[in-house]
């Protein structure tokens, strides 16, 4: 693998088994995976189901996720794929979280790979079954193709650790990783942030920037401006999604807008934040929709107003990109990777600052109709970079070792 440090915007023609390419045999790896609702968890599924519809034969090893766990026929999105489930146990500090135990991992997967033959291993991350299979596929010569989607932070949130010894755990964590990647023949992330912030925690590897992309015609932009003033967020209700502040933020809004909010997700926090709306006396305001179907998510973005991220460990935000599908503007918190979603369709806003993010939010709900109408457009423009036909022809090209640009 090459030890260039640039950080690369990747993309590629289209290279699928219908393009005078022989089908690929590809093996997912993932810590998470479908039921589980996370960004990691989404792209595999995407990838999967997106390289299955292209032709190629597509297996995934995952986690069990529940008791029974072998080899299973599953269908995504009207697409059956062979899932390889491990055995798991639920980790006891986290609400849905599974692991396998790590020295299993190179036991279980060995006949895998010794039955399945693939062209090419691709990881989702380096946390156990990622760092298992690697050894295996590298001691059988198989390509290896590593997708980073891991942020400590998100992760440390449900570890006993102290916040005095963060720093130090960040540092362990990071370097752990390593290990692991520099063993994968291609290393990418989502985006060209992503990409730099691994790139210095892993020593000055090449790191490649390809989006999770997602598929934009699966959601509806309603023409000119709705009516009301409903702002929504779609993801997992947890601690490092900072709902808090946008909670805040909206009994901080002038009355006068009657703004809501619309939660679309499950999680933890969702106990507080019902008790915080309550303090505020926001409870009329504050709607939980929980895990809800996908007809049900995109009907709630469709109906919004704006799309709000607080967020402050995003690597890329699907979740953002599928409130810009659906022509909204966003508001999100200037870390991470989200400051490369904004750009003339919305705001961001100082993390953690309730009233920066309630001026900011004003600030859409109160455009004129020519400059609300401004910000969705450009969202649905800077959507189609992250077409997921793109993603899947940047990752067959990089499947068979071909150069992307």
């Amino acid at each position: 693998m090459s030890d260039d440090a640039t950080t690369a915007s990747a993309t590629a023609e289209p290279t699928g088994a219908t393009a005078g390419h022989r089908p690929l045999r590809v093996l997912i790896a993932a810590d998470t995976f479908a039921p589980d609702v996370n960004g990691a968890a989404t792209f595999a599924e995407q990838l999967a189901v997106g390289l299955t519809e292209r032709g190629h034969e597509v297996h995934v090893v995952a986690p069990a996720f529940g008791r029974q766990y072998g080899t299973f026929d599953e269908e995504l999105h009207g697409v059956t794929l062979v899932v390889h489930r491990l055995k798991s146990y639920k980790w006891p500090l986290h609400p849905w979280l599974r692991f396998v135990w790590p020295w299993s991992v190179r036991k279980w997967t060995a006949p895998i790979l010794d039955a399945v033959q693939p062209d090419v291993v691709h990881i989702q991350s380096h946390v156990i079954i990622g760092r298992g299979i690697v050894h295996e596929a590298k001691e059988r010569g198989i390509r290896v193709v590593a997708t980073n989607h891991f942020m400590p932070e998100n992760l440390l949130e449900y570890t006993p650790f102290g916040k005095w010894t963060l720093p130090i755990a960040l540092k362990i964590a990071w370097r752990d990783a390593a290990k692991t990647y520099r063993l994968a023949d291609t290393i990418t992330t989502p985006t060209n942030l992503a990409a730099d912030y691994l790139r210095r925690a892993i020593a000055g590897q090449r790191v490649l920037a390809i989006s999770c992309g997602i598929d934009a015609s699966r959601y509806v932009a309603r023409p000119g401006r709705p009516a009301g003033n409903d702002i929504v967020f779609v993801g997992r209700v947890a601690p490092e999604k900072n709902l808090d502040v946008l909670v805040a933020a909206l009994g901080e809004l002038p009355p006068e807008l009657h703004a809501t909010l619309t939660i679309v997700g499950d999680g933890e926090m969702i106990p507080k934040l019902k008790a915080q709306a309550a303090e505020l006396g926001l409870q009329d305001r504050v709607r939980f929709l929980g895990f809800v179907s996908d007809e049900v998510k995109q009907e709630a973005l469709t109906n919004a107003t704006v799309f709000a991220m607080p967020s402050t460990a995003e690597l890329q935000s699907i979740s953002s990109l599928e409130g810009m599908a659906s022509g909204l503007p966003v508001v999100a918190a200037d870390s991470m990777a989200l400051p490369h979603l904004i750009d003339g369709n919305g705001y961001l806003f100082t993390p953690g600052d309730a009233s920066d993010l309630a001026a900011k939010l004003a600030a859409v709900l109160t455009a004129s109709d020519d400059d609300y109408v401004a910000m969705r457009e450009r969202s649905l423009t800077m959507i189609e970079a992250h077409d997921i036909n793109r993603t899947l022809s940047t990752f067959e090209a990089l499947y068979r070792g071909e150069p992307v640009a």
